[in-house]
């Protein structure tokens, strides 16, 4: 659905990161969320009540339909981070789990 416009023949430095464990291609100084909405699957999170899939839709911090896992660190919004070599994402389905 999404594609980046600047996709040309030429390489540019790409950057490696995983989604659900999935390899990703990205460019130093895209943002997860946007890494997030040219997948096949752009859905970052679940609500905790009713399961509906939410995607990155704000691009800016307001909505939090970004929220997903991020190295570890739950409800991290995704379009306020940007991708780093070698950093985990993981979608964030059902209710946080805390552990105390």
């Amino acid at each position: 659905m999404f594609r980046k416009l600047n996709e040309s023949s030429a390489q540019a430095l790409t950057l490696t990161l995983t989604i659900d464990g999935v390899p990703v291609n990205a460019e130093p100084g895209e943002s997860v969320a946007a890494v997030l909405v040219r997948q096949q699957n752009p859905v970052a999170r679940t609500t905790p009540v009713a399961q509906s899939p939410r995607a990155p839709y704000c691009m800016m911090g307001v909505c939090f339909d970004c929220l997903a896992i991020v190295d570890g660190l739950a409800s991290t919004q995704t379009c306020q981070v940007t991708v780093r070599d070698g950093m985990r994402v993981e979608r964030q389905y059902d209710k946080r789990k805390v552990v105390a």
